[in-house]
């Protein structure tokens, strides 16, 4: 009610200045006195133990001062103001097309590949809040594991779920960006976005690769592809003769030729990770190189809060007749 940020009326203040009469015309009367008694010696009144009614003989003048100076105020017409921001965000659609074909599983990642892939892309789905962003995972055939949402809480729980060996084995890089356009193209966004991560080689299913980058750069679909997997040899689980797992050097076979083949006709790019940082460190470029538009407009609201210092006037006003005329009354 007393947030005041500005007055529509601030000339009607200068009626304050009312209150110094008032209170210089109260002064001169108190010193004047209103009543007169002829009694013979002061002595015996100036010992009489002094009451309430003393100390509180001016409280009916303070309350009326308080009353005229709330009642002023509010003439002035008092407003608060409340800051408000209106945000205007232009997102970007993606796709995350992830590989989960069972070379994920090498150890040169920590723990593994597709560990690495899934926590380090959980991070980039939350650092993205005004984003739409959908997940397709690809091994030797490819599916759609969210379709694009704002829900980014339920998609990283998706990601979580994602294992290898839910589907054939295999590498069909081709089917996991097809599928992932396909999510992408009907899309209204300004702009659209496949990120595609894979370790190995396109061995597998019905759509080449470079095809399908060429459709993506005809929807107008920008695709980055990553590269990930160690330089030389990495330590890949297989089951031995006891039914255990082991762990053999694997050759890291990557084709990044393609995978650059991919990205160039659709304005994107292509990265190598080689272990965890280098692969949060790719992340981080792309949120830096696919910035969303936001606007904010500021602006403030004014709200009347007069009623308040009104009702304050009137109060104060009231106890004043109250206190003069039932609590302190004086002799005329």
């Amino acid at each position: 009610m007393f947030d005041i940020v500005r007055f529509e009326n601030p000339r009607v203040l200068w009626l304050l200045l009312v209150l110094v009469p008032m209170a210089v015309y109260y002064v001169y009367r108190t010193l004047q006195g209103r009543a007169a008694i002829r009694i013979s010696t002061t002595d015996g009144v100036r010992r009489l133990r002094r009451t309430y009614r003393y100390w509180l003989r001016h409280t009916p003048f303070v309350l009326r001062c308080g009353g005229v100076a709330a009642l002023i105020v509010a003439m002035a017409r008092p407003q608060d103001a409340e800051d408000r921001q209106q945000v205007d965000a232009e997102g970007i659609d993606i796709v995350m097309a992830l590989d989960i074909s069972s070379s994920m599983l090498a150890r040169d990642f920590t723990p593994d590949r597709l560990e690495a892939a899934k926590e380090i892309g959980a991070r980039f789905i939350l650092e993205r809040p005004t984003d739409r962003i959908g997940l397709v995972v690809f091994a030797g055939e490819a599916f759609t594991q969210s379709p694009i949402t704002t829900d980014h809480v339920s998609l990283v729980n998706l990601m979580n779920q994602i294992e290898s060996g839910m589907i054939a084995d295999g590498t069909a890089i081709g089917n996991g960006l097809a599928t992932a356009v396909n999510r992408l193209k009907e899309s209204d966004s300004p702009s659209r976005v496949v990120i595609l991560l894979t370790d190995g080689v396109n061995n597998s299913g019905q759509i080449d690769p470079l095809t399908a980058a060429q459709i993506a750069a005809d929807y107008g679909i920008r695709v980055y592809t990553i590269g990930v997997g160690t330089e030389g040899v990495a330590p890949m689980p297989t089951l031995n003769a006891w039914g255990g797992v082991s762990f053999v050097q694997a050759k890291v076979e990557i084709d990044e030729e393609m995978l650059r083949k991919i990205a160039e006709p659709t304005g994107g790019r292509y990265f190598r990770a080689t272990d965890n940082t280098k692969l949060a460190e790719i992340y981080a470029e792309i949120n830096r190189l696919e910035k969303t538009k936001v606007e904010i407009e500021n602006f403030v609201k004014y709200s009347e809060v007069y009623h308040g210092w009104l009702l304050l006037a009137l109060g104060l006003l009231c106890l004043e007749m109250i206190s003069r005329y039932l609590f302190l009354r004086q002799i005329p």
